[in-house]
């Protein structure tokens, strides 16, 4: 492999931690820009300076790197269980206020608008997500909820996903104008209905 195709920009090649982010970010900006149907392994290769192959050494598949530029999700998985460990009452508060706040903070929304834009209009990009975060959350919380914890689980987010449709993509006023504790003070009972309340006979 010639010396330019690892370090088009620069005159140096560069070190294995500088080009993995470099393809991570390169990762970030066309799935953002692109989705993740329109993007590709060699389109972030050639965004990034470096050979295809590179790509595949540091991340394996496109499905991979594709989770690796979502973190925020193992976010999400990893603090989850944490905020229905315990006493579940209140659970519905912390879990929508934990929710928005991934929107919010300038840290975690790209990622999380990249996730929802992305799930939502592209099969491929669902199909990820489902078959590895969601599989994961489910197992995470089946021990915490009462009966039916999976669809407990689904029935939450699906609320809390419609939110975050309504007020960080489509900015559907007076939703989108809203403060963040006035909309937790609206959802909040209505996902702890989902956690906790009671089955439909």
């Amino acid at each position: 492999m010639a010396a330019g195709a690892t370090a088009r920009a620069g005159g140096r090649r560069p070190g294995p931690t500088t080009t993995r982010e470099a393809i991570l970010e390169a990762a970030r900006l066309l799935f953002a820009a692109r989705g993740y149907d329109g993007t590709t392994i060699r389109g972030i290769a050639g965004a990034a300076g470096v050979d295809p192959a590179l790509v595949h050494h540091f991340f394996g598949s496109k499905d991979e790197l594709f989770l690796t530029v979502l973190q925020v999700p193992e976010t999400v998985l990893s603090q989850v269980p944490a905020l229905l460990a315990g006493d579940l009452e209140g659970a519905g508060e912390r879990l929508t206020r934990f929710f928005l706040g991934l929107f919010e903070s300038p840290e975690t929304s790209a990622a999380m608008l990249t996730t929802l834009r992305s799930a939502v209009a592209q099969e491929q990009a669902a199909r990820v997500l489902r078959e590895t975060i969601t599989a994961r959350l489910f197992a995470a919380v089946r021990d915490l909820l009462p009966d039916r914890p999976e669809l407990r689980m689904t029935l939450a987010m699906a609320h809390l996903n419609g939110l975050a449709i309504g007020r960080y993509v489509l900015a559907v006023p007076p939703l989108s104008a809203m403060d963040q504790d006035e909309v937790v003070a609206w959802v909040g009972p209505a996902v702890q209905r989902y956690l906790t309340g009671p089955s439909p006979s």
